[in-house]
């Protein structure tokens, strides 16, 4: 569904409410050109006690931890940014959204390093459901290991949400779609395994789970830290600080996908290798299903993952 289709009017934008349709930029805004901005994505869900967002404090504290390896000072405390989500939320009666919170290096000059360029800060929120679609919750997705590799931290931060990173995301994304599959998975620079595009991924053996450590150039997603604990509270063992080979996909017993818009999407086969029996396998169903119970606040656990609008 594009913008135009959804009923959404309004933006916050550097303090002030502003028209969806007004919320503009100049052509020679610095993050335009060189991709110097910080945003996050998180999710508002319908829950019985009303729309509640997942995780928004640690999203936030993302945000500004994003910020500073390019000195980029918001400008705005955390406390106004929850407010004027919140506004947004009801003002519009979404009782579930998408968030995106996103601080970038606006109009003052074009040299590469942004001098005296101002930081602009703006909060959208929209309806946005599954994001590879419903029945994939279910049935899993076909994926393609791209021949994009996802650049190292040494290179540039990778545990920052960098606006200008996702051209990486965006080309092994469309190469994987070009080629007939849903969605990527993308190799370090040693070849192991990393993420996806957008996700981090999980690999299920011989009942154990095991994802990508920090190390291998991954985005310290906040689905992720989520699902570990929700794995390990339902009595699995996780290894989370491990290399993950290419090989090893082809023959995990499950694989999934995490992320804030992905939620928890399981895998089913690999450049057409059929992963288990082909089906959403029986440890990712578990931790998907309590995940959702948890979202949809079914449970009064993990309460304090959650800011009530």
């Amino acid at each position: 569904m594009s913008f135009d289709e959804m009923d959404v009017e309004t933006i916050w934008m550097d303090g002030e409410f502003v028209e969806w349709d007004e919320a503009k930029i100049h052509v020679l805004t610095h993050g335009l050109h060189y991709g110097t901005g910080v945003f996050e994505g998180a999710r508002c869900y319908d829950t019985e006690k009303g729309p509640a967002l997942f995780r928004w404090e640690e999203h936030l504290e993302r945000l500004y931890q994003s910020a500073k390896p390019y000195e980029m000072d918001i400008g705005h405390e955390p406390e106004e940014l929850t407010a004027a989500t919140k506004e947004l939320i009801t003002s519009q009666q979404l009782p579930s959204c998408y968030i995106r919170p996103i601080a970038f290096y606006g109009y003052d000059s074009l040299g590469v390093g942004p001098k005296d360029c101002p930081t602009r800060v703006a909060i959208a929120v929209w309806p946005w459901g599954a994001y590879l679609g419903e029945e994939a919750l279910e049935a899993g997705i076909d994926v393609m290991v791209s021949s994009w590799r996802k650049h190292a931290s040494s290179q540039i931060p990778t545990n920052a949400k960098t606006t200008g990173l996702y051209v990486n995301s965006l080309l092994a994304g469309e190469e994987a779609r070009r080629n007939g599959y849903a969605e990527a998975v993308v190799l370090n620079k040693e070849g192991n395994v990393a993420e996806g595009p957008g996700e981090n991924i999980f690999l299920v053996r011989d009942g154990e789970i095991y994802t990508p450590g920090l190390s291998e150039s991954i985005l310290d997603g906040i689905t992720r830290d989520s699902v570990i604990e929700i794995a390990e509270d339902l009595g699995y063992t996780v290894h989370d600080d491990v290399s993950i080979s290419r090989g090893e996909l082809n023959t995990a017993d499950e694989l999934f996908f995490t992320g804030s818009a992905a939620e928890v999407t399981p895998i089913r086969k690999v450049d057409n290798v059929v992963i288990g029996d082909g089906s959403r396998g029986p440890i990712t169903e578990d931790i998907q299903s309590t995940f959702f119970e948890i979202v949809e606040r079914r449970t009064d656990e993990y309460d304090e993952w959650f800011t009530y609008v």
